[in-house]
C-alpha cells in the first residue's frame, strides 16, 4: 500500500496474521510503525526505540522503524490529528508503539488514543504490573505485585454514548427512559445528562478468552472478573455470567471455577489448570492491597479496568514506570500508560521506563521473548545501581540523577552486558 506524507524503509519486511494459526508469521526484521507523541513523546520515544534496537541487536535481529504520526506531529504534516495514513500503516503492519497522545479541545475526538482503539478494533487494553528491584513505593512489600489487566476497550462508558443536559437530545432519551420503560421516579427533575452503558455478550467474552488464554500461555493460577454486578445486574453481571459460561464451553478440564476448586480440589488446583473466580470492583480495590498474591490476571469492563490498573500501577511506583498495549485481531499497538506532560517536552528529564517496557510487550507480541527479558533485567540493572531519572532521584538516597537520553545509553549498556 502506499502512503500520503509516510515512507516504508526500504529494509525490512512486513509482519503477516495467520488466522487458521491465530499466530503472528514475523521476519527478523520486521518493520515496526513508530508515534513518537506529543508533549514528552519527543524525549521517551527515541529513547525506547535506542533500548529496544539494543535488544533486538542483542539476540540476533532487528528492527525497521517507519514513523508516524499523530497529535502535534500529525497536525503540522497533514492539518489533522489523526491521518488515514497513520491508521492505515498500523492496520498493515500490525505491530507499533506509540508514545502519549495530547487531545486539543474542539478536536472532534474524545481521545486520539481511543479513538486508534476503535478504529482498530483493539479491543483488549493489557496491562502488566510488576515491582523492578530499587523503584520507591509507597507499600510495604510492592515485590508481592505480579498481575496483568485485560480491560475491555470499545463498550460500558468508553463507548461515549451520552447525551448532553438542556439538549433536544436528552430530554427526548428522558422522556423514552421516563414514560416507555416506566423509570419515572428515577431521574431528578431539571438538567441532565445522560449515558449508555453497553456490555454485550461478543465484546465480554472475547475480552475474556484474551485473558483465560494469556493465563494458560503463561503459567498464571487464575483470572478474576471484577464488576459491579451486585448493582448493575444486566450488564456488569452478564460480563461476569459470561466469562464463566466462556469458561465451561471453551476450556474443559484447563479452567475451572473457585466453586469447584474446593468442592473437588480442596483448594489445590490440578498443574497447569486456571481457575476463573470473580470479585466486586469496589472490594478487588482493597484486595489489591490485602491480597495481592492472589490475584494473577484479571478482566474487566472498561471502567473498572481504568480504576483497578492505575491502582495497581502505584503500588509498584506509579505510572511513570507503568506498561500497557492494545490487542486484538492479531495485531498490537504498544503505549505507555502516562500523558504527555507538556510542560517537560523537549527538556531531556522525564523517566522512559513505562515506554521502554511497553516495548517490552511489543517484543513478546512478536515471539521475542529473550529479547523482551533482556529489557526488563537491564531496566531493573539500572534502576536497582540506583540510576535513575529526576522523578525517582528525589525520592531515594545516594542515586546518580540522568537526563532521559543518558537513562537509555545506561540500559543499553546493561543489555550489553547481560547478553
Amino acid at each position: 500500500m502506499s502512503y500520503d506524507k509516510i515512507e516504508v524503509p526500504d529494509e525490512g519486511d512486513a509482519i503477516t496474521f495467520d488466522e487458521e494459526t491465530d499466530e503472528l508469521d514475523v521476519p527478523s526484521t520486521p518493520i515496526i510503525p513508530v508515534i513518537y507523541g506529543d508533549g514528552i513523546g519527543k524525549d521517551v520515544g527515541p529513547a525506547a526505540q535506542q533500548v529496544l534496537d539494543a535488544a533486538a541487536e542483542a539476540t540476533g535481529r532487528s528492527i525497521s522503524w517507519m514513523r508516524l504520526y499523530a497529535g502535534e506531529s500529525a497536525r503540522e504534516r497533514y492539518g489533522e490529528n489523526l491521518p488515514e495514513d497513520t491508521v492505515e500503516a498500523i492496520r498493515e503492519f500490525r505491530v507499533a508503539i506509540k508514545g502519549p497522545l495530547t487531545t486539543p479541545v474542539g478536536s472532534g475526538f474524545r481521545s486520539l488514543n481511543v479513538a486508534l482503539r476503535k478504529k482498530l478494533d483493539l479491543y483488549a487494553n493489557v496491562r502488566p504490573t510488576y515491582h523492578l528491584d530499587g523503584v520507591p513505593s509507597p507499600v510495604k512489600s510492592p515485590e508481592k505485585m505480579d498481575m496483568v489487566n485485560f480491560r475491555e476497550n470499545t463498550e460500558d462508558v468508553y463507548a461515549g454514548i451520552e447525551w448532553e443536559a438542556g439538549t433536544d437530545e436528552v430530554e427526548t432519551v428522558r422522556e423514552f427512559v421516563e414514560e416507555e420503560m416506566g423509570f419515572d421516579s428515577t431521574i431528578h427533575d431539571g438538567p441532565v445528562g445522560i449515558g449508555l452503558k453497553p456490555i454485550s455478550e461478543f465484546g465480554s467474552k472475547r475480552l475474556i478468552r484474551e485473558a483465560i488464554d494469556y493465563a494458560l500461555e503463561n503459567g498464571r493460577d487464575s483470572v478474576t472478573l471484577v464488576h459491579k454486578g451486585n448493582i448493575m445486574k444486566f450488564t456488569e453481571a452478564a460480563f461476569r455470567d459470561w466469562g464463566y459460561e466462556l469458561a465451561e464451553e471453551e476450556y474443559g478440564e484447563d479452567v475451572i471455577t473457585e466453586d469447584t476448586l474446593w468442592d473437588e480440589y480442596e483448594g489445590e488446583a490440578p498443574e497447569g489448570t486456571v481457575v476463573v473466580k470473580d470479585r466486586i470492583a469496589d472490594n478487588m480495590l482493597q484486595q489489591l492491597l490485602t491480597r495481592t498474591e492472589q490475584y494473577d490476571v484479571l478482566a474487566m469492563p472498561n471502567l473498572n479496568g481504568d480504576y483497578l490498573s492505575d491502582a495497581a500501577g502505584a503500588q509498584i511506583g506509579g505510572l511513570g514506570i507503568a506498561p500497557g498495549a492494545n490487542l486484538g485481531g492479531g495485531r498490537c499497538l504498544a503505549e505507555p500508560v502516562h500523558g504527555s506532560a507538556p510542560k517537560y517536552a523537549g527538556e531531556d528529564k522525564v523517566n522512559p521506563t513505562a515506554m521502554i517496557l511497553s516495548g517490552r510487550i511489543m517484543l513478546e507480541q512478536l515471539g521475542w521473548d529473550d529479547a523482551a527479558d533482556l529489557v526488563r533485567d537491564a531496566v531493573e540493572e539500572t534502576i536497582s545501581s540506583g540510576k535513575v531519572t529526576y522523578d525517582l532521584h528525589r525520592q531515594i538516597e545516594g542515586g546518580t540523577k540522568l537526563a532521559t537520553s543518558e537513562y537509555a545509553d545506561v540500559v543499553v549498556e546493561n543489555i550489553e552486558k547481560l547478553s
